[in-house]
């Protein structure tokens, strides 16, 4: 109690100075060891006012608080000096890194002791204003704003010191983790002799036959201990069954499991690949048990010594790896399945490879596992344990880079599918990097840095174990996505299974990180600083505080759309607005409640908008400077994200560009023409513009097919032809029917239109094309004309022109524009040329007579 009331008091003279020593008659009780008298705890010159009971309560409950201060200093005192003297084991300072973790966790949570009540007593004091720097202030207000300070140090007290205590704990922490850091980091440099040396063989031979000897002779000398002969015979039926047990489930558990499950997938007509995996952790189980069970067997016999039983109680869970091997190989790369249903798309020869290289490697994990227990538990030196483990390692390194070899796609993998190219690219990927790390691996143990090698070998191994597992796990979210919603076909593009997808990458993060060596006390160290926060400003942003930011504003902006909802089903239907202004201020009501949502989700959040003002006032300098079509473009990207009219995939025209799009920022927008080029089209636009969207809502749109006939032609019997065509084709809908319409006597021919609906825009081009070939079919058939364009060519006084003279073809060029032209008088004669001008007139003559078209004219 005296130890927190001197800190009380020392806390007193930093912040207040003597003055404030001096206020209060609480701050005068822990100035020294007794208690004054009651009349002399406030001096007469101050004017400060008794406590209130809820304060006097409040300064009677603090000591409380920090009872256990002397058991902290204890703490920090021994951490301290282990630290300072470097002597204490790795697993002695974890062990104080983590007794600092939860002190630190506990002060962290004593920094908002009497929080609520603190900002009530600064508000007051804020109420009360700054003393006048000229003039008397009112001896009420100076009075009530000494009393106000003196609680509101009172009141801070325990926040400070937990804030003091905290940061002397983070800095412990982190003297901690740069030892275990460094300790860690020194043993991975450490270098010994190569165990590629011959002279180191002989002295790894010698320690492993020590080894074996040790361990045999204390086999030995338990099967000769009468007491151990006893309980064996008592205990031989229970070590019987349980060796029986543990060998059926090893050689034939397997087998009989996978064909009783396989029967009752074949029975279940939904949800089979769901029920397949989960009937498939069986293989994992079965054998698991029957390696316990003989593990078991053992340990009851009573013949193992301590060395054997150490190694044989590690035994079920290095038998992990070959089992969980054989599983993820099943599953992952089956045998004799087709490439395109193969999930890594592997071909049937490599899948088979990859099977088999994937076992292999949970065995020799399982056997290095085995070797390192075996050196461990015998004690054996750093060179004969490199030299023993080294081949084996090897083996695994091996093992490793034949399995990225087989997992390197084929050059045909490539495809323009979005989900087949990235899961190519992860697999390159990992190829690549399993190459790099098993001859890195191979390199530094060859060298004699064997930590270094295990260090690397192991957790590559253990890391395409995660993943593999994280890439099941997330085909069996597909799977059940798809019998949730009953859609086999949209489930690998459905978005809740990315969102799972992504989740199980974050929670593989920290086991990834501790597989590749990081520390248990790493993770709980990012996890500190993340519920810690960070600071922006004065402003200090923590999980908690974020999570209500998001609640906030997610319940502002459903508040928000289902007033949008109300007003525009039920209310303003019912008001004599038009449809455009219900639009408009349904629209404003949605802006004006996002604003308030974020709004208040920011103050409720503690965050400060002070700074916020600063930002503003400075931007708006800007925006009247040279940011108009930036903030422009910008505001028009939100407007045109919030009431979305146009959306990607739509086929819209603007200006002269027509197109659909492709992505909608908040500046721009991407549309990709018919030609396939981008055109980045500013959302300004896009706003202020005349905006056309065949596809808004729904791709129905109208096609109009353009036909002329001769004239001649019977109108009727063309537009019923005409009509059964739109009717035939399988994009035209029946309702509203296609129509025929007869637009006019056009220049050359009569002039029809087919106008149609479609049932998809998108094909109006191909419909159009596939109606003007039945068209030129049908008309065939029918031998209706088509009629091209026709011209006649009349000569106006022909006779002036003299065509025998010789050497007037200048005369001829200049009576062009009278219809005549000139030709070479070599080739053709002039009475020839003249006669076939007057058989062309007469042919066009009685080509125009016999359509009908009148007088011959």
């Amino acid at each position: 109690m005296k130890h927190f009331l001197c800190m009380i008091a020392l806390l007193a003279s930093v912040a207040g100075g003597p003055a404030f020593a001096q206020s209060t008659g609480i701050l005068s009780d822990v100035t020294g060891g007794e208690a004054p008298a009651e009349e002399e705890s406030a001096p007469a010159d101050t004017g400060a006012l008794a406590l209130s009971e809820e304060e006097e309560a409040a300064a009677e409950a603090l000591p409380k608080v920090f009872e256990d201060q002397d058991e902290w200093r204890t703490l920090a005192d021994r951490v301290g000096v282990a630290v300072e003297e470097a002597r204490a084991s790795t697993a002695v300072l974890g062990d104080l890194r983590s007794q600092l973790a939860a002190w630190r966790d506990t002060f962290l949570e004593r920094q908002s002791i009497n929080s609520a009540r603190i900002e009530t007593i600064r508000a007051q004091i804020n109420a009360l204003g700054e003393p006048p720097a000229e003039g008397v202030e009112d001896p009420r207000i100076t009075e009530r704003r000494v009393e106000l300070s003196q609680k509101l140090q009172l009141l801070e007290a325990p926040a400070v010191l937990a804030t003091e205590a905290y940061t002397q704990a983070n800095g412990l922490i982190g003297e901690v983790d740069d030892l275990i850091s460094s300790r860690e980091s020194d043993r991975l440099s450490e270098r010994v002799q190569t165990p590629l040396n011959p002279e180191s063989w002989p002295r790894a031979g010698a320690a492993a036959v020590a080894a074996t000897r040790a361990m045999t002779s204390e086999v030995r000398a338990n099967l000769a201990n009468p007491s151990k002969l006893n309980s064996f015979y008592s205990v031989l039926p229970a070590i019987l069954v349980l060796a029986t047990i543990g060998l059926v489930l090893l050689f034939r558990g397997r087998g009989w499991y996978n064909r009783a499950t396989r029967a009752l997938v074949d029975r279940s007509k939904r949800s089979r690949d769901v029920l397949r995996f989960v009937l498939s952790l069986g293989q994992i189980l079965i054998p698991f048990i029957g390696v316990l069970a003989l593990a078991e067997a053992l340990t009851l016999s009573g013949f193992l010594g301590r060395r054997l039983f150490q190694v044989v109680e590690a035994l079920p869970v290095l038998a992990l790896f070959p089992i969980v091997a054989h599983w993820i190989a099943g599953h992952l790369t089956p045998l004799g399945l087709d490439q395109d249903r193969h999930p890594l798309l592997m071909t049937p020869e490599v899948s088979t490879q990859a099977h088999r290289q994937f076992i292999f490697l949970g065995y020799m994990l399982m056997i290095f596992g085995v070797m390192e227990r075996l050196i461990a538990v015998n004690g054996i030196d750093p060179v004969p344990a490199a030299v023993l483990t080294f081949p084996f390692g090897l083996v695994i390194a091996w093992a490793l880079y034949w399995f990225a070899d087989a997992l390197k796609p084929e050059l045909d993998d490539a495809s323009d599918d979005a989900s087949r190219s990235f899961r190519v690219t992860l697999r390159t990927l990992l190829s690549r990097g399993l190459k790099i790390v098993a001859v890195v691996g191979v390199v530094a143990g060859a060298v004699g840095y064997i930590n270094a090698f295990e260090a690397v070998t192991a957790p590559a191994a253990l890391t395409v174990y995660m993943l593999a597992v994280m890439l099941l796990l997330q085909r069996l979210s597909v799977d059940f996505y798809a019998m949730v919603s009953k859609s086999e076909n949209g489930a690998q593009d459905a978005l809740i299974p990315v969102l799972i997808g992504f989740l199980l990458i974050l929670i593989s993060l920290p086991i990834l990180a501790l597989i590749w060596g990081a520390q248990w006390t790493d993770l709980t160290e990012l996890w500190a600083r993340f519920r810690e926060g960070f600071s922006i400003g004065e402003t200090k942003i923590s999980p908690s505080s974020f999570l209500l930011f998001a609640l906030v504003f997610v319940v502002g902006y459903t508040v928000t759309r289902l007033t949008q909802a109300a007003l525009r089903t039920t209310v303003l239907p019912r008001t004599k607005l038009d449809v455009g202004g219900q639009d408009a201020l349904v629209s404003g009501l949605g802006y004006v409640g996002i604003f308030l949502a974020a709004v208040i989700a920011i103050t409720t959040a503690g965050i400060d908008l002070s700074g916020l003002a600063i930002v503003a006032g400075a931007l708006s300098v800007g925006i009247g400077f040279g940011l108009q079509n930036i903030v422009s473009n910008f505001v028009s990207g939100i407007i045109l994200l919030i009431e979305r009219p146009i959306s990607q995939g739509d086929w819209i025209e603007v200006g002269d560009q027509m197109g659909y799009v492709r992505d909608i920022s908040v500046r721009s927008t991407r549309i990709e023409t018919f030609d396939r080029t981008d055109v980045i089209v500013p959302n300004g636009d896009l706003v202020s513009n005349q905006v056309i969207n065949w596809t808004r809502g729904n791709n129905v749109g109208r096609v109009i097919v353009p036909v002329g006939v001769a004239y001649g032609t019977d109108t009727e019997w063309v537009a019923g032809i005409l009509k059964e065509i739109a009717e035939a084709h399988p994009m035209v809908l029946m309702n509203p029917a296609p129509s025929v319409v007869f637009q006019g006597f056009g220049a050359d021919s009569l002039d029809f239109e087919i106008r149609a609906i479609l049932r998809d825009v998108n094909y109006v081009l191909s419909v159009k094309s596939e109606m003007n070939h039945e068209i030129a079919k049908r008309f065939a058939q029918e031998e209706i004309e088509i009629p091209f364009s026709q011209r006649d060519i009349w000569l106006r006084n022909p006779e002036v022109l003299d065509f025998g003279k010789e050497g007037n073809a200048d005369e001829t060029d200049n009576d062009a524009g009278k219809g005549a032209s000139a030709t070479d008088a070599e080739d053709h004669p002039p009475q020839e040329r003249f006669r076939e001008i007057e058989d062309t007139a007469e042919a066009a003559e009685e080509a125009q007579d016999g359509d009908g078209d009148g007088d011959g004219r």
